[in-house]
């Protein structure tokens, strides 16, 4: 089993969860083929929108991997986009910044961002459990 970031907009992500699948690189085939079954994802969305966005910071979903291999979807006459079938569990939203210091797969802490800019990341077991232990806790107001 392995452990990957996504990187992708908020809006693009609530899409995805709403309706079960995941997409890496606006849609490429090539990211998608290294997840294979039972392996686990993280959202992270440096923007809230997609093109002209604000800065977000934060990651946005967690789930696992429930199908074999990538699939085509026909989105638009011009955008045929691959993806992944994704069991994603309810979660809260989660700010990068104050977890910097503890991830391992950031080893620059100072230029953090550097080590999302491909969209898409393996990390290590113990960063992702420290994730998502802080995105399936129940927040209260």
């Amino acid at each position: 089993m392995k452990y990957y970031i996504i990187v992708a907009s908020k809006d693009h992500v609530t899409k995805g969860k709403e309706n079960g699948f995941a997409q890496a690189g606006h849609g490429k085939k090539t990211q998608l083929n290294k997840l294979k079954r039972s392996d686990w994802i993280l959202y992270y969305s440096s923007k809230d929108t997609y093109k002209d966005g604000k800065a977000y910071q934060k990651f946005t979903a967690i789930g696992q991997v429930i199908d074999n291999e990538p699939y085509q979807v026909i989105a638009s006459p011009d955008f045929k986009p691959w993806r992944r079938n994704i069991d994603f569990k309810s979660s809260n939203d989660l700010e990068i910044r104050p977890l910097i210091s503890e991830l391992d797969f950031i080893s620059n802490k100072k230029k953090w961002g550097l080590h999302l800019i491909s969209g898409f990341v393996e990390i290590g077991k113990s960063d992702f459990k420290r994730i998502e232990t802080e995105m399936l806790t129940e927040k209260t107001i």
